[in-house]
This record gives structure tokens, sequence and C-alpha cells, in this order.
């Protein structure tokens, strides 16, 4: 579902205008991770509960505006990415280890694994997506046999009441999550650029994408009109803003604050280095995992 937000309505007696905005995906990544960090059931678990940051490239985002830190290379605070043309693990150990945190303060050398166990309701575990439908539905790839984070997360979050937070582009919309997980899988494929992963639905995780960070942050509405494009405006969102005048200034001096946002590159080391080397063969590439 989408993070639940009052929709903006106009302010009697104020100007309403509108104003058209194209984001590439690194300004959509910085976007809804402010907005993730300032909505207030995130804002709530920071000040009195936990928060675990799953490893992620827009999660990095997330962790910069979190602990006002820089992360240098935000592919390296991932595990599975997409890059290159291929689906892909890193190698690399994360570069920003503050992931949980207990009454905003960092838990420091903590195993996620352990500290999960203390959630309550309330709590949020903040994980990145793969995909996302009409309906506000969210899907992540997972290759691991032992589903990765959710496989870790989910399990004990939902029966407690916490809460999943997943911060995710428009960039990523599909016709269906569901579709989609239906249609994925660790061995549902003999051939693969990279490795096979299943979408893995995330029912009641709530989405923050352009649309909820705009309204959390500048109090306008934002309407997706359109994506793509070409010489750097591949894999862009363009959005409508309407509202108050001196709110959409504010949405437009938010969006030009974005404007030398660069873009994510590769990992430095990562497990698939060609799927040609293995033929395509799917299983061949997910056996480079050994049975993680």
């Amino acid at each position: 579902m989408f993070y639940p937000i009052d929709p903006p309505k106009p302010t009697p007696g104020k100007e309403q205008t509108a104003a058209l905005v194209v984001l590439n995906p690194a300004q959509s990544q910085r976007l809804v991770a402010k907005g993730t960090v300032a909505c207030p059931i995130v804002q709530i678990a920071y000040q009195n509960g936990m928060i675990i940051i799953a490893r992620g490239i827009t999660n990095a985002y997330v962790t910069e505006e979190l602990l006002k830190i820089t992360i240098d290379n935000k592919a390296n605070q991932t595990v599975g990415f997409i890059g290159q043309g291929m689906t892909n693990v890193t190698s690399t150990p994360p570069p920003a280890p503050q992931h949980v945190f207990e009454k905003g303060k960092v838990v420091e050398g903590a195993d996620t694994n352990e500290e999960i166990l203390k959630f309550k309701k309330g709590d949020v575990v903040i994980k990145g997506g793969n995909a996302i439908d009409h309906t506000g539905l969210t899907g992540t790839f997972a290759s691991s046999v032992k589903c990765g984070t959710m496989g870790m997360a989910w399990p004990v979050c939902t029966p407690r009441g916490a809460e999943f937070v997943i911060p995710i582009s428009l960039e990523k919309m599909v016709p269906c999550v569901m579709t989609a997980a239906q249609h994925t899988g660790i061995y549902h494929f003999k051939y693969a650029t990279g490795l096979p992963a299943k979408i893995v639905p995330l029912p009641e995780a709530k989405a923050i994408t352009e649309i909820e960070a705009f309204a959390i942050l500048c109090g306008v509405k934002a309407y997706h009109v359109g994506s793509g494009g070409v010489a750097g405006s591949q894999g862009s969102v363009h959005l409508s803003l309407e509202g108050d005048e001196d709110k959409i200034e504010q949405a437009v001096e938010l969006v030009k604050s974005l404007k030398n946002e660069p873009p994510v590159n590769m990992p430095e080391a990562y497990k698939i280095n060609d799927p040609e080397a293995y033929d395509y063969d799917a299983q061949a590439q997910l056996d480079t995992l050994g049975g993680l």
C-alpha cells in the first residue's frame, strides 16, 4: 500500500499553480529518502523505538539523510542490485555499518538477526524495492534461498505490528506485482542475464514514492504523468505538481536542490562479471552464491 497521506487541499484565498518536473533516478532516490526520514512513523520510531535500515542503494540515501553523512559509493551499501544489464549481488561490506537505531542512537556492532527480535508495535524496517504497482503493492527481488532480508524480518515484524516502509521510485512501476511474483523464482528460469530471482510481494508494507514525498515535504499534490527519456534521462519520472503557489515554490526549490545529484556507479566487487561466461545458465549463476 502507499504510505497514507492526507491529500493536500487548496488553501482558501491562496493562488493555485502547477509545475512540471523531471527527476532522474538519483534525484528520485534522494527525494524519496528525504520523504522517508520525514514521515511520521519513521520519526516516531526513531525517537521512541527501533529502526532497522536494510542494505540497499535507496536505503543508502536514507542513511545519509538520517545521519547527515556521505556514502561515497552507494552501490557498495546494497547486496542485490541491477547494473550493466545484469541481476547481481555485491561482494563488498557496507561502507556505512550504522543500520540499527534505538531511541535515536546507533546500536554499534548490531546483528540485525538479533536486534529484530526486540521489535514491538510501531518499530520500523526500511527496505528497498524493485517493483510497485498502481495499488501501492511493492515487491523486492530475492536470489537467496532464505529470501534475504524479508525471510529474516517478515515473520517477526508482521505478527508484532511493526512497520515496513519502502522508499521506492515510480521508475519501478509495473502493471501488477502479484503477476510479477507468479512469473519469477530462483528455480523458475533456465536462462538469465545474471542471477535468477524471485519478486517477493510485500503486503502491508507502506511505499513512499515521489508522490508521497512531495506531500510529506511540501504539502503539494504530485501526479505521475510520464517516464523515460534519453541522454541521461533514461528511467526518469515526470511529475505534475499542483497546489498553493507558495507550496509549489517550496517544491520547486526542493527540485532545484536535487539538480547535481550524481548517478550511482557499479559496486567495487560483485559476483557475476558476465552472464556469457556461464552460457546464460541460470542455475550456474545461482550456484555462485554457494547456497546462501
